[in-house]
């Protein structure tokens, strides 16, 4: 059986975003920052997992901030305000439950 491959498609400036595998229960997501670039804020239904691959990131959550670097994780409720802004160029791994449809 072959997968079907997902293109990285820039999002913003100095971002890309890579869909890597998805079922209607849960999408996984790699997101590649530059440093000084940042994913705004916004919210969703889906809850979402994310974790720091390599890089350093400050996440910004319900109005706090968190820095993680390489190897720390973070969920993020569903319909709760969240973005981040890459201090050190890296990529996020980040799970979707469901499936965010709307990146397919």
């Amino acid at each position: 059986m072959t997968l079907p491959t997902y293109p990285a498609i820039s999002t913003d400036t100095g971002v890309t975003r890579q869909v890597l595998s998805h079922s209607p229960e849960i999408m996984v997501v790699s997101f590649r920052f530059e440093s000084g670039a940042s994913g705004r804020l916004h919210s969703h239904p889906h809850v979402q997992s994310t974790y720091v691959s390599r890089g350093r990131f400050r996440f910004f959550r319900d109005g706090e901030a968190h820095e993680l670097k390489a190897g720390d994780s973070l969920v993020i409720p569903s319909n709760t305000e969240h973005g981040c802004q890459c201090l050190e160029t890296g990529e996020l791994i980040d799970c979707f439950t469901p499936r965010r449809d709307d990146f397919l």
